[in-house]
């Protein structure tokens, strides 16, 4: 991929089609901002380990949701301070739409599926995630409570007094409520039912939470609903607990309805950004085998994983095919905002500012 020039460094080849070039290190800088890579998600602290070791670039610690990134993005729009996006994908669909990206093919965007990324080569996505229940087993046992099948088994008392979900401005938190609504037969323009919802388990004691280790490391929650991944990562990677402790599932609505949203997730290359030779090189090398099996190494299901070996800690497919179901991207575009604010003024839940 990489050839020597000289004294001007080395040069790569990136892009795809028509957007291949070459681009040399010499204009790479010591540190490249990308909203949402950061460490402690989606495995992306080993992604930027591997991309400076490969690249000699290191990245910046970028903490913050989707929803944060776009509106940091929309208040520097004259002048950037990040070279592209990475996050959820309806997310990178508003920030086109507002005209802060720009078009960039990265290699392999031929073997994204069609309705996972623009064709116009603003947005594409690089993984996918579900949205899901993780539990404590251990405080299951000691209360004598079986595990959750459907949205219904978490209206007990005793799972919604310490249950949690994440607010719905971010991302994981618009597509947990949406699995809810879904599961009680609720849709984009209905928000009723996760309302309706909400408004059962509130009397317990559900909330919001933004971070949602600690508290399950100290037993503060015993119940959170997050990503998938978020779970198996708690119970494979997390040294604090016994694998037996913790345990994901897949939740239908009370009626078999499905309940478990599959959310993509992506990046744009930001217009008139700075940097933009080594955001199209670490787009290019989130593409690759190697960093996709790094999100697998996270239980991330990166977007090239039909190639791939999946792990076998994953739920079993057949609850996938129950319960998941997926929204049109840009109709979610299209709603989005109005999505989050009415969940935010309507919900009963503590925390969803």
């Amino acid at each position: 991929m990489a050839e020597l020039t000289g004294s001007d460094g080395e040069t790569y080849t990136v892009g795809y089609g028509e957007y291949e070039e070459e681009v040399n290190a010499s204009t790479f800088p010591d540190e490249l901002q990308i909203y949402c890579v950061q460490t402690g998600w989606m495995n992306w602290g080993a992604v930027m380990e591997a991309f400076e070791a490969e690249y000699d670039v290191s990245l910046y610690d970028a903490q913050g949701s989707s929803g944060e990134a776009l509106d940091d993005m929309r208040a520097n729009a004259q002048n950037p301070t990040h070279s592209a996006y990475n996050g959820g994908y309806s997310f990178g669909l508003q920030a086109m739409n507002d005209d802060l990206t720009t078009d960039y093919k990265p290699a392999n965007w031929d073997v994204v599926p069609d309705d996972l990324k623009t064709e116009n080569g603003h947005v594409t996505a690089t993984r996918q995630v579900t949205t899901s229940v993780t539990y404590r087993t251990d405080i299951y046992e000691e209360r004598g409570l079986d595990a959750p099948e459907t949205w219904e088994d978490l209206k007990h008392p005793d799972i919604a007094q310490d249950l949690a979900f994440t607010p719905p401005h971010t991302a994981n938190g618009q597509a947990s409520a949406l699995s809810v609504n879904r599961a009680y037969g609720g849709d984009l323009d209905d928000l009723d039912p996760v309302i309706e919802y909400h408004e059962e388990i509130a009397e317990h004691g559900a909330d919001f939470r933004r971070n949602v280790e600690g508290p399950m490391t100290s037993g503060e929650i015993s119940t959170v609903v997050e990503y998938d991944y978020t779970g198996l990562n708690l119970k494979y990677n997390n040294d604090e607990f016994d694998e037996d402790q913790i345990d994901v599932a897949i939740l239908e609505g009370p009626d078999g309805e499905p309940g478990a949203m599959n959310v993509p997730y992506g990046y744009a290359l930001l217009r008139n950004a700075p940097n933009p030779e080594a955001a199209k090189l670490f787009m290019d090398y989130v593409m690759t085998d190697e960093c996709q099996e790094l999100f697998f190494d996270a239980y991330v299901r990166p977007i090239r994983a039909s190639e791939l070996d999946q792990p076998d800690e994953f739920p079993d497919q057949s609850s996938y095919e129950a319960a998941q179901f997926t929204v049109d991207q840009e109709t979610l575009v299209e709603n989005q905002t109005d999505i989050q604010q009415e969940l935010v003024d309507r919900t009963p839940l503590q925390g969803a500012q």
